[in-house]
């Protein structure tokens, strides 16, 4: 049976000569898998192209519940691109975004509201004339609240931030997961949305860290980034 939906390109590898395989988190299917016959080939109907990390897709796709590897009939975007592939600022948070979605986000079923963050922040990053170089950290914040583990928003001055706990304690945690005061004060305008205080490279790197190990400590499976060592290096001061 054929379905509309949108999706989100994630990863795709080759499977033979001219064939790729795609994961691509969809807004009806969640997460799937794709079969893409021909695309490497010089005639192909569907070009490699719509399959660059982060692409936002219509697509027209066959759905037989249980099966492993799913069928695309037709791929177009959904967007094209402004900025995002040729600043290189928000090309490296954007790859650094990819990988924290693919490594965190499993599930196979619709979750629309998920979806629809997905799909805005990506519009977000693309926006012409506009870089936010804090805008990955406010991204994996707001991700960890449709993953089940959001920090919580208790924070006092002079409180430590509990990353095994995921909230704010006035007393040093007995543990070596935490966030000093003098960080956690910034890691607490994160949480707030607050942009109206800079954070140099140094402290944006040590943030950046501690969200890494914040992840880690709540998914098991969320193993190692490559991604960060790019990012800090093109968006240090």
């Amino acid at each position: 049976m054929l379905h509309q939906t949108r999706g989100i390109v994630l990863h795709h590898l080759r499977y033979s000569e001219t064939s790729v395989i795609a994961k691509i988190y969809t807004e009806k299917f969640g997460l799937q898998s794709y079969l893409i016959r021909g695309v490497r080939s010089p005639k192909a109907k569907i070009k490699l192209g719509l399959l660059e990390h982060l692409s936002l897709l219509e697509m027209v796709v066959y759905y037989r519940e249980g099966r492993g590897l799913q069928n695309i009939k037709e791929l177009r975007p959904a967007h094209a691109f402004k900025s995002m592939h040729t600043d290189i600022r928000k090309s490296s948070q954007a790859l650094f975004i990819n990988e924290v979605i693919f490594k965190s986000v499993k599930e196979e079923e619709s979750n629309a509201e998920l979806f629809d963050f997905l799909f805005n922040s990506i519009l977000e990053l693309d926006k012409p004339d506009l870089f936010l170089p804090d805008f990955h950290l406010g991204f994996m914040v707001s991700l960890a609240r449709f993953l089940g583990f959001a920090p919580v928003r208790n924070y006092t001055p002079g409180s430590w931030f509990n990353l095994q706990e995921g909230y704010f304690e006035a007393q040093r945690p007995a543990h070596s997961h935490f966030i000093f005061p003098e960080q956690a004060v910034l890691f607490n305008t994160l949480l707030n949305h607050d942009t109206s205080q800079p954070i140099s490279s140094a402290m944006r790197k040590y943030l950046l860290n501690k969200l890494i190990e914040f992840y880690e400590l709540h998914l098991p499976s969320f193993g190692e980034l490559r991604s960060p060592e790019v990012l800090h290096e093109v968006l240090k001061d």
